[in-house]
């Protein structure tokens, strides 16, 4: 709920006169997350309705406080870890760098081990000095194991908080369901030369976690997390989101995208929290992370996977907001996986899918923080995207060369991340030029708006032509369409495609085959698709945007388009180039 005031003591006397919990304070802007407390005597056949009472009578209760200025109740999300459970175990030539953790040696994106000896460069960051000291990484997932005798030196409290308990531990239940967490803090941040497990990408980084998917998670559960600390945290990485089985459209919801936005605006003293985000395991199910509200937002990075073999791994997704890959698993018999500590105490071989490259991306960033405390969450967008190599997956189909010069792929955005080149282009450069945008919609006629399916068989263009009324952008970076388009019937089977004016086409909604639901695109749900493929362009011309019905289908189906929106983000002036 929102109070008129941030005063604790004041929302914990609330929650106690109306008989509820006080659980969080999920901002600085007077919100706060209260439980309700049901009676334990009520059996499971009168739950539900005892629940609802209950409900209904805390909202007209908290309709007569003077101090409320409004207040929800949450609803559970469906909310997934993006790992995949295998087992392999192979060993690579060691790095430049010795280390006397036992499976050092089994890192092989540190270790010239990826096909054709490719790596993620941390040799070059290590050398120069940069091992993530003094920045801080919280974890969003399942818990952290506090005590793990790798992260234990390194672990910061402040950093920490358990969102399903109510404490300030984020140590998890003793069971294996629950390791999730551990292992993508391990990728981060796992002490380096202490003869225990596996050395971390930012080994002298200050690593915390939230405990948050082992209970209910809802949207005030989601921003309390993204909103943690938010002046003392500097990277959140979450290896989590919708449900990745290529029926679902998710994303956060308005307190979430508050503290999101809150991040950006205001965090690290004004710089902005980064957010790394896994980009999604649904590949293999026909899912895209365009679909993926957290992924196709402009205040977090995207990172999909790339295997030892250089190739998208069967699980990845893929879409138009990916910025770049680090390694992770592949084929689940021939290829090695990642590493890291696990609970308990222990130490595997096994992690796996997006899940462990977004960590992967977090430990870069810290060392590129590193290297230049003063960086913005732009800055580092800038720097990943000018940084990250494309020359190990240029074998793969789907390779663009965008308007401004950049090598850009849905499958693998920008490329592999590198350490060495990120950190270098870190510590020279210069705050990029403030964000504008512009925000213009595409001319819908009436006889377009009620449509069946055979009009758009071959594809419908719709033109918009962009001049003095987005002169406040001229260099792009990112690219948003937004639906209102209330109807449509068999959703999955539209596809819609974008085009820029200087040629870069986007497929920025991929038909999905098992996604054969009523659409909801219109206003009260709907999520902003997102691209960063024209990064660099200059806007200015004729955009062009293609929508096709390709289900089979087609003759029956029927779409309704009521309005198609364009937001362009960037600088009206050139940001520095190096």
């Amino acid at each position: 709920m929102q109070l008129d005031s941030n005063n604790i003591e004041m929302a914990q006397g609330l929650a106690k006169k109306h008989n509820m919990k006080y659980l969080t304070k999920i901002n600085d802007d007077g919100l706060f997350l209260f439980g309700h407390t049901l009676d334990q005597n009520i059996d499971q056949i009168n739950l539900k309705e005892h629940r609802r009472r209950r409900r209904a009578a805390i909202d007209t209760e908290l309709n007569d406080e003077e101090h409320i200025q409004w207040s929800v109740h949450q609803d559970e999300q469906l909310r997934v870890k993006r790992d995949i459970n295998n087992l392999i175990r192979q060993k690579r030539q060691r790095s430049k760098e010795t280390f006397n953790d036992p499976l050092f040696p089994d890192q092989w994106y540190m270790n010239q081990g990826a096909q054709n000896g490719y790596t993620l460069n941390l040799d070059q960051a290590w050398s120069r000095g940069y091992t993530g000291k003094g920045v801080h990484v919280t974890i969003l997932d399942d818990g952290v194991q506090a005590d793990h005798p790798d992260l234990q030196p390194n672990f910061d409290f402040a950093s920490s908080t358990d969102l399903n308990s109510f404490d300030a531990d984020p140590t998890p239940q003793a069971n294996r369901k629950n390791a999730h967490g551990t292992r993508c803090a391990s990728v981060v941040a796992s002490v380096a030369n202490n003869g225990i497990c596996t050395v971390g990408i930012a080994y002298n980084a200050s690593i915390g976690g939230v405990r948050m998917l082992d209970g209910a998670v809802t949207d005030a559960i989601e921003a309390s997390a993204v909103g943690l600390n938010q002046n003392h945290v500097d990277i959140f990485s979450a290896s989590w989101g919708p449900d990745d089985g290529g029926r679902t459209w998710d994303g956060p919801g308005p307190l979430t995208e508050n503290n999101f936005k809150r991040g950006a605006d205001s965090g690290r003293n004004g710089k902005g929290n980064i957010y790394v985000w896994a980009s999604g395991n649904g590949a293999h199910k026909g899912d895209s992370c365009s679909y993926d509200g957290y992924s196709t937002s402009i205040y977090t990075m995207s990172i999909a996977s790339a295997s030892y073999r250089n190739e998208k791994p069967w699980y990845s997704e893929e879409c138009p907001s990916v910025i770049a890959v680090t390694y992770s698993s592949g084929d689940q018999t021939t290829e090695p996986q990642v590493c890291a500590a696990d609970v308990p105490r222990g130490c595997t071989r096994d992690h796996t899918g997006t899940s462990a490259s977004a960590p992967m991306a977090a430990g870069i960033v810290a060392l590129m923080l590193q290297a230049n405390p003063q960086l913005t969450w732009r800055d580092v967008q800038h720097i990943v995207a000018r940084s990250s190599n494309p020359a190990p997956l240029l074998s793969n189909q789907g390779w663009m060369t965008n308007g401004a010069g950049f090598k850009v792929s849905s499958k693998f955005g920008f490329g592999v991340m590198d350490a060495g080149r990120a950190t270098q282009l870190a510590e020279r450069w210069k705050t990029v030029p403030g964000q504008k945008a512009c925000k213009v919609l595409f001319g819908i006629n009436e006889e377009a708006q009620q449509l069946r399916g055979s009009v758009f068989r071959n594809g419908k263009n719709y033109g918009l032509d962009i001049a003095d009324e987005c002169a406040n952008v001229q260099y792009l970076e990112h690219v948003l369409l937004t639906l209102d388009a209330p109807y449509v019937f068999n959703r999955g089977a539209v596809q819609i495609s974008l085009t820029s004016p200087m040629g870069t086409t986007s497929m920025m909604l991929p038909a999905r085959p098992k996604d054969t639901r009523l659409n909801t695109y219109n206003e009260s749900k709907r999520w902003p698709v997102m691209s960063v493929q024209q990064w660099g362009e200059r806007p200015v011309g004729r955009w062009l945007l293609n929508v096709q019905d390709v289900g089979e289908q087609w003759n029956s189906n029927r779409i309704m388009l009521e309005g198609i929106t364009l937001t362009l983000y960037g600088t009206t002036e050139q940001p520095p180039v190096r």
